[in-house]
Protein backbone atom coordinates (compact mmCIF):
# COMPACT_ATOMS: atom_id res chain seq x y z
CA UNK A 1 0.00 0.00 0.00
CA UNK A 2 1.41 3.32 -0.98
CA UNK A 3 -0.64 5.76 1.77
CA UNK A 4 0.90 7.47 3.61
CA UNK A 5 -0.35 10.35 6.19
CA UNK A 6 0.48 13.94 4.85
CA UNK A 7 2.84 16.08 6.00
CA UNK A 8 0.89 18.85 7.37
CA UNK A 9 -1.26 16.38 9.26
CA UNK A 10 1.43 14.34 10.86
CA UNK A 11 2.79 16.41 13.89
CA UNK A 12 -1.00 16.45 14.95
CA UNK A 13 -1.63 12.67 14.65
CA UNK A 14 1.92 11.91 16.55
CA UNK A 15 0.31 14.02 19.60
CA UNK A 16 -2.60 12.41 19.39
CA UNK A 17 -1.49 9.21 19.25
CA UNK A 18 0.24 10.17 22.47
CA UNK A 19 -2.28 11.40 24.34
CA UNK A 20 -4.81 8.75 23.96
CA UNK A 21 -1.90 5.81 24.44
CA UNK A 22 -0.77 7.89 27.93
CA UNK A 23 -4.31 7.62 29.15
CA UNK A 24 -5.63 4.43 31.54
CA UNK A 25 -9.14 5.78 30.90
CA UNK A 26 -10.82 7.51 28.32
CA UNK A 27 -14.21 8.38 27.52
CA UNK A 28 -15.47 8.74 23.80
CA UNK A 29 -18.15 10.94 22.65
CA UNK A 30 -19.72 12.55 19.33
CA UNK A 31 -22.15 15.22 18.27
CA UNK A 32 -25.26 15.04 19.16
CA UNK A 33 -27.66 12.16 16.76
CA UNK A 34 -24.22 10.74 15.77
CA UNK A 35 -23.93 9.26 12.31
CA UNK A 36 -21.85 6.31 10.41
CA UNK A 37 -18.49 8.18 11.15
CA UNK A 38 -19.03 9.54 14.42
CA UNK A 39 -20.57 5.96 15.82
CA UNK A 40 -18.22 4.51 13.32
CA UNK A 41 -14.72 6.29 14.44
CA UNK A 42 -15.69 5.74 17.95
CA UNK A 43 -16.58 2.18 17.75
CA UNK A 44 -12.96 1.66 15.78
CA UNK A 45 -11.23 4.02 18.81
CA UNK A 46 -12.64 1.99 22.11
CA UNK A 47 -11.21 -1.31 20.31
CA UNK A 48 -8.05 0.12 19.82
CA UNK A 49 -7.38 1.67 22.93
CA UNK A 50 -8.97 -1.18 25.07
CA UNK A 51 -6.21 -3.41 22.85
CA UNK A 52 -3.87 -0.91 24.08
CA UNK A 53 -4.61 -1.34 27.70
CA UNK A 54 -6.85 1.83 28.14
CA UNK A 55 -10.43 1.25 29.06
CA UNK A 56 -12.58 3.13 26.63
CA UNK A 57 -16.26 4.15 27.18
CA UNK A 58 -18.25 5.52 24.74
CA UNK A 59 -21.00 8.35 26.08
CA UNK A 60 -23.05 10.21 23.62
CA UNK A 61 -24.92 12.90 24.42
CA UNK A 62 -27.76 10.96 22.24
CA UNK A 63 -28.60 7.14 21.87
CA UNK A 64 -25.97 5.56 19.70
CA UNK A 65 -27.50 4.58 17.11
CA UNK A 66 -28.86 1.03 16.46
CA UNK A 67 -27.69 0.68 13.11
CA UNK A 68 -23.96 1.32 14.03
CA UNK A 69 -23.90 -0.71 16.93
CA UNK A 70 -22.76 -4.15 15.32
CA UNK A 71 -19.28 -2.18 14.41
CA UNK A 72 -18.50 -1.97 18.11
CA UNK A 73 -16.59 -4.93 19.84
CA UNK A 74 -18.79 -5.02 23.43
CA UNK A 75 -21.91 -3.11 23.65
CA UNK A 76 -21.04 -2.97 27.28
CA UNK A 77 -18.97 -0.27 26.57
CA UNK A 78 -21.62 2.12 25.45
CA UNK A 79 -23.06 3.79 28.56
CA UNK A 80 -26.34 6.37 28.37
CA UNK A 81 -25.38 10.01 29.28
CA UNK A 82 -27.73 10.59 31.63
CA UNK A 83 -26.63 7.50 34.08
CA UNK A 84 -25.40 7.60 37.14
CA UNK A 85 -22.68 5.26 35.73
CA UNK A 86 -22.01 7.40 33.06
CA UNK A 87 -21.30 10.35 35.70
CA UNK A 88 -19.09 7.86 37.72
CA UNK A 89 -16.87 6.66 34.65
CA UNK A 90 -16.17 10.39 33.62
CA UNK A 91 -15.26 10.96 37.28
CA UNK A 92 -12.77 8.30 37.27
CA UNK A 93 -11.10 8.89 33.65
CA UNK A 94 -8.57 10.75 32.42
CA UNK A 95 -8.95 12.22 29.07
CA UNK A 96 -12.04 12.73 26.70
CA UNK A 97 -11.66 11.56 23.10
CA UNK A 98 -14.60 14.00 20.72
CA UNK A 99 -14.87 12.62 17.53
CA UNK A 100 -16.42 14.17 14.18
CA UNK A 101 -16.97 17.16 16.36
CA UNK A 102 -15.18 20.16 17.82
CA UNK A 103 -18.01 22.56 18.90
CA UNK A 104 -19.38 22.93 22.45
CA UNK A 105 -22.84 23.20 21.20
CA UNK A 106 -22.53 19.94 19.24
CA UNK A 107 -21.86 17.57 22.09
CA UNK A 108 -24.94 18.20 24.19
CA UNK A 109 -25.44 17.13 27.80
CA UNK A 110 -21.36 15.75 27.24
CA UNK A 111 -20.35 18.92 27.84
CA UNK A 112 -20.90 18.82 31.49
CA UNK A 113 -19.48 15.16 31.79
CA UNK A 114 -16.09 16.00 30.40
CA UNK A 115 -15.31 19.43 31.45
CA UNK A 116 -12.94 18.47 33.66
CA UNK A 117 -11.08 16.09 31.66
CA UNK A 118 -8.01 16.48 29.36
CA UNK A 119 -9.57 16.54 25.44
CA UNK A 120 -8.70 15.23 22.54
CA UNK A 121 -10.29 16.47 19.55
CA UNK A 122 -10.25 14.51 16.15
CA UNK A 123 -12.60 16.17 13.73
CA UNK A 124 -12.59 16.93 9.61
CA UNK A 125 -15.38 19.45 10.48
CA UNK A 126 -14.06 23.64 9.86
CA UNK A 127 -13.40 25.21 13.32
CA UNK A 128 -16.42 27.43 14.42
CA UNK A 129 -16.78 29.82 16.57
CA UNK A 130 -17.63 27.69 19.69
CA UNK A 131 -14.09 25.33 19.72
CA UNK A 132 -13.80 22.99 22.32
CA UNK A 133 -9.82 23.47 23.63
CA UNK A 134 -7.89 20.78 23.31
CA UNK A 135 -5.56 18.71 21.87
CA UNK A 136 -6.14 18.88 18.26
CA UNK A 137 -6.42 16.53 15.42
CA UNK A 138 -8.79 18.28 12.79
CA UNK A 139 -8.34 18.39 9.04
CA UNK A 140 -10.97 19.43 6.61
CA UNK A 141 -8.76 18.43 3.60
CA UNK A 142 -9.84 14.52 5.19
CA UNK A 143 -13.13 12.71 3.95
CA UNK A 144 -14.15 11.46 7.15
CA UNK A 145 -12.85 11.51 10.79
CA UNK A 146 -12.18 7.90 10.30
CA UNK A 147 -9.62 8.56 8.25
CA UNK A 148 -8.15 10.70 11.18
CA UNK A 149 -8.61 7.40 13.23
CA UNK A 150 -7.07 5.43 10.46
CA UNK A 151 -4.00 8.13 10.66
CA UNK A 152 -3.59 7.99 14.63
CA UNK A 153 -3.85 3.59 14.18
CA UNK A 154 -1.49 3.52 11.53
CA UNK A 155 1.26 5.86 13.38
CA UNK A 156 1.13 3.74 16.09
CA UNK A 157 1.56 0.17 13.97
CA UNK A 158 -1.81 -1.25 15.09
CA UNK A 159 -3.06 -2.92 16.68
CA UNK A 160 -5.40 -3.62 13.88
CA UNK A 161 -8.64 -5.42 15.92
CA UNK A 162 -11.59 -6.80 13.24
CA UNK A 163 -13.21 -4.14 15.03
CA UNK A 164 -10.48 -1.18 14.53
CA UNK A 165 -10.61 -1.77 10.76
CA UNK A 166 -14.84 -2.30 10.90
CA UNK A 167 -15.05 0.43 12.64
CA UNK A 168 -13.12 2.75 10.36
CA UNK A 169 -14.81 1.49 7.39
CA UNK A 170 -17.91 2.42 8.70
CA UNK A 171 -16.48 5.63 8.96
CA UNK A 172 -15.62 6.54 5.76
CA UNK A 173 -18.15 4.42 4.02
CA UNK A 174 -20.48 6.80 5.38
CA UNK A 175 -19.50 10.01 5.05
CA UNK A 176 -18.65 9.52 1.46
CA UNK A 177 -21.82 8.50 0.51
CA UNK A 178 -20.46 5.09 -0.13
CA UNK A 179 -17.22 6.63 -1.95
CA UNK A 180 -19.52 8.72 -4.39
CA UNK A 181 -18.85 12.21 -3.16
CA UNK A 182 -16.54 14.75 -3.96
CA UNK A 183 -14.69 14.52 -0.59
CA UNK A 184 -13.71 10.69 -2.00
CA UNK A 185 -9.76 10.96 -2.71
CA UNK A 186 -7.42 8.21 -4.20
CA UNK A 187 -5.95 8.48 -0.54
CA UNK A 188 -9.81 7.21 0.70
CA UNK A 189 -9.55 4.46 -1.60
CA UNK A 190 -5.92 3.40 -0.44
CA UNK A 191 -7.42 3.47 3.19
CA UNK A 192 -10.56 1.13 2.14
CA UNK A 193 -8.34 -1.29 0.27
CA UNK A 194 -5.94 -2.00 3.18
CA UNK A 195 -9.80 -2.43 5.47
CA UNK A 196 -10.79 -4.87 2.92
CA UNK A 197 -7.11 -6.66 3.19
CA UNK A 198 -7.48 -6.65 7.29
CA UNK A 199 -10.75 -8.39 6.66
CA UNK A 200 -14.00 -6.24 6.60
CA UNK A 201 -16.06 -7.99 4.40
CA UNK A 202 -17.76 -5.03 2.27
CA UNK A 203 -21.18 -6.51 0.99
CA UNK A 204 -21.84 -7.51 4.52
CA UNK A 205 -21.66 -3.76 5.96
CA UNK A 206 -22.99 -2.31 2.85
CA UNK A 207 -25.87 -4.79 3.53
CA UNK A 208 -26.07 -3.84 7.35
CA UNK A 209 -26.15 -0.31 6.67
CA UNK A 210 -28.09 0.42 3.52
CA UNK A 211 -29.79 -3.08 3.00
CA UNK A 212 -32.30 -2.92 5.78
CA UNK A 213 -34.78 -0.48 6.39
CA UNK A 214 -38.38 -0.55 8.70
CA UNK A 215 -41.40 -0.16 6.96
CA UNK A 216 -41.75 3.01 9.54
CA UNK A 217 -38.67 4.86 7.84
CA UNK A 218 -40.37 4.57 4.21
CA UNK A 219 -44.29 5.24 5.88
CA UNK A 220 -42.34 8.85 7.25
CA UNK A 221 -41.33 9.20 3.62
CA UNK A 222 -44.04 8.91 1.79
CA UNK A 223 -45.42 11.88 4.20
CA UNK A 224 -42.34 14.18 3.82
CA UNK A 225 -42.74 13.60 0.16
CA UNK A 226 -46.50 15.07 0.18
CA UNK A 227 -43.91 18.24 1.46
CA UNK A 228 -41.31 18.10 -1.43
CA UNK A 229 -41.16 21.74 -3.30
CA UNK A 230 -39.05 22.88 -5.78
CA UNK A 231 -37.44 26.10 -7.20
CA UNK A 232 -36.71 25.42 -10.58
CA UNK A 233 -35.42 29.21 -11.45
CA UNK A 234 -32.79 29.17 -7.95
CA UNK A 235 -32.51 25.10 -8.13
CA UNK A 236 -33.62 24.79 -4.39
CA UNK A 237 -35.62 21.90 -3.79
CA UNK A 238 -36.60 21.49 0.14
CA UNK A 239 -38.96 18.93 1.93
CA UNK A 240 -40.51 19.01 5.55
CA UNK A 241 -40.97 15.66 8.00
CA UNK A 242 -44.28 16.14 9.51
CA UNK A 243 -44.34 16.40 13.00
CA UNK A 244 -48.17 14.43 13.45
CA UNK A 245 -46.43 11.51 11.08
CA UNK A 246 -43.25 11.29 12.88
CA UNK A 247 -44.91 10.72 16.49
CA UNK A 248 -47.93 8.95 15.37
CA UNK A 249 -45.21 6.44 13.57
CA UNK A 250 -42.73 7.10 16.47
CA UNK A 251 -40.09 7.68 14.52
CA UNK A 252 -36.29 8.65 15.39
CA UNK A 253 -33.51 10.06 14.29
CA UNK A 254 -32.43 7.11 11.96
CA UNK A 255 -35.43 7.35 10.57
CA UNK A 256 -34.65 10.31 9.10
CA UNK A 257 -31.39 9.55 8.02
CA UNK A 258 -30.49 9.89 4.35
CA UNK A 259 -33.98 11.81 3.56
CA UNK A 260 -32.53 15.38 1.78
CA UNK A 261 -30.68 13.12 -0.78
CA UNK A 262 -34.39 13.00 -2.19
CA UNK A 263 -34.46 16.94 -3.18
CA UNK A 264 -31.09 16.69 -3.38
CA UNK A 265 -31.52 14.04 -6.28
CA UNK A 266 -33.68 16.34 -7.80
CA UNK A 267 -32.63 17.59 -12.13
CA UNK A 268 -31.07 20.96 -12.59
CA UNK A 269 -30.96 21.26 -8.02
CA UNK A 270 -28.26 23.40 -6.40
CA UNK A 271 -29.08 23.32 -3.37
CA UNK A 272 -31.49 20.26 -0.83
CA UNK A 273 -32.93 21.37 2.28
CA UNK A 274 -34.75 19.40 4.83
CA UNK A 275 -36.34 20.72 7.52
CA UNK A 276 -37.99 19.09 11.05
CA UNK A 277 -39.24 20.06 14.09
CA UNK A 278 -36.83 18.64 17.01
CA UNK A 279 -37.75 17.93 20.39
CA UNK A 280 -36.48 20.78 21.68
CA UNK A 281 -38.95 23.14 19.60
CA UNK A 282 -36.85 24.45 17.00
CA UNK A 283 -36.48 23.38 13.59
CA UNK A 284 -33.91 21.41 12.80
CA UNK A 285 -31.81 21.81 8.98
CA UNK A 286 -29.95 19.40 6.69
CA UNK A 287 -28.60 21.43 4.10
CA UNK A 288 -27.09 19.68 0.95
CA UNK A 289 -25.62 20.73 -2.31
CA UNK A 290 -26.01 19.29 -5.93
CA UNK A 291 -23.02 21.98 -7.64
CA UNK A 292 -20.40 24.00 -6.34
CA UNK A 293 -22.83 25.97 -3.92
CA UNK A 294 -20.83 26.38 -0.57
CA UNK A 295 -24.04 25.18 1.89
CA UNK A 296 -21.07 25.91 4.70
CA UNK A 297 -21.75 29.21 4.56
CA UNK A 298 -25.28 29.30 3.92
CA UNK A 299 -25.62 27.02 7.26
CA UNK A 300 -23.32 29.56 9.39
CA UNK A 301 -25.55 31.88 8.39
CA UNK A 302 -28.03 30.23 10.93
CA UNK A 303 -25.59 29.49 13.61
CA UNK A 304 -24.91 25.84 11.83
CA UNK A 305 -22.01 24.56 9.86
CA UNK A 306 -20.62 21.51 9.06
CA UNK A 307 -19.04 20.53 5.35
CA UNK A 308 -19.32 22.57 2.16
CA UNK A 309 -21.89 19.91 0.31
CA UNK A 310 -23.36 18.90 3.84
CA UNK A 311 -24.28 21.10 6.44
CA UNK A 312 -26.64 21.59 9.24
CA UNK A 313 -28.28 24.24 11.87
CA UNK A 314 -30.93 24.59 13.90
CA UNK A 315 -33.29 28.10 14.68
CA UNK A 316 -36.16 29.14 16.02
CA UNK A 317 -39.51 28.34 14.92
CA UNK A 318 -41.85 28.31 13.82
CA UNK A 319 -41.44 26.24 10.81
CA UNK A 320 -42.82 28.14 8.16
CA UNK A 321 -40.74 31.26 9.15
CA UNK A 322 -37.82 29.08 9.36
CA UNK A 323 -38.56 27.98 5.73
CA UNK A 324 -38.97 31.38 4.61
CA UNK A 325 -36.09 32.81 5.66
CA UNK A 326 -33.65 29.99 4.83
CA UNK A 327 -34.89 30.16 1.18
CA UNK A 328 -34.67 33.92 1.03
CA UNK A 329 -30.97 32.76 1.92
CA UNK A 330 -30.22 30.51 -0.08
CA UNK A 331 -31.71 32.59 -3.20
CA UNK A 332 -29.76 35.20 -2.50
CA UNK A 333 -26.71 33.18 -2.21
CA UNK A 334 -26.92 31.27 -5.58
CA UNK A 335 -27.61 34.71 -7.10
CA UNK A 336 -24.57 36.27 -5.70
CA UNK A 337 -22.56 33.37 -6.97
CA UNK A 338 -24.33 33.45 -10.48
CA UNK A 339 -23.48 36.94 -10.75
CA UNK A 340 -19.78 36.66 -9.82
CA UNK A 341 -19.67 33.82 -12.12
CA UNK A 342 -21.26 36.46 -14.70
CA UNK A 343 -18.48 39.13 -13.96
CA UNK A 344 -16.22 36.64 -14.71
CA UNK A 345 -17.06 35.11 -18.19
CA UNK A 346 -17.64 39.35 -19.10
Amino acid sequence: MNYRTPEGRAAKVREAKEALLASRSAILTTHINADGDGAGSEAALSSWLRANGTEAWIINPTPFPEAFHFAVEDERWIVPAGSARARDLCEQADLAVVLDTGEVPRIGRTRDLIRELRTVVIDHHQPGEQSIGSISLRDPAAAATGELVYDVVLAANGPWTEYVALGIYVAILTDTGSFRFSNTTPETHMMAADLLDRGVDSEDVYSRIYGRASLRKYQLLGAALETLANDEEYGIAWMTVPTDAYETLGANAEDIEGMVDVPRSIEGNKIALLFRQATTGGIKISFRSSGPVNVNELARQFGGGGHIKASGAMVDGPLERAIREVLKAARKMIARDLSEVLEEDG
